[in-house]
């Protein structure tokens, strides 16, 4: 664990390369979500105040920018909603839950 050594240095988070590929798919569906619509780069950086360069970012996954930028983003595309269904269907955790009281450890 690195020591931050004056208030501008910033803490990254580790991305594993599966990890990667996810945000990577998520910057291309926003690239062709944005080009669907017709909007340029230069238009969507406007509305929802960003640089060009962070929608570039975010067009390529990357996980240095911020879930509110990513969240910006997919608002001006009436996209925001999407960001909600996320871990909606939790399979595994109700998986994991059922297997508990099953088992008579999560009753009383």
């Amino acid at each position: 664990m690195s020591i931050l050594k004056n208030s501008t240095e910033r803490r990254q988070a580790v991305v594993f390369p599966k990890q990667q590929q996810v945000l990577s798919v998520l910057g291309e569906n926003i690239k062709l979500a944005r080009k669907r619509r017709k909007l340029t780069q230069q238009l969507t950086s406007q509305r929802t105040g960003i640089s060009s360069v962070t929608l570039r970012k975010i067009e390529n996954g990357d996980p240095t920018v911020s879930i509110g930028h990513y969240l910006s983003v997919l608002a001006v595309l009436g996209l925001a909603g999407d960001l909600a269904d996320v871990a909606l269907d939790d399979d595994l955790g109700r998986k994991l839950q059922d297997a508990k009281l099953l088992s008579g450890k999560g009753t009383t």
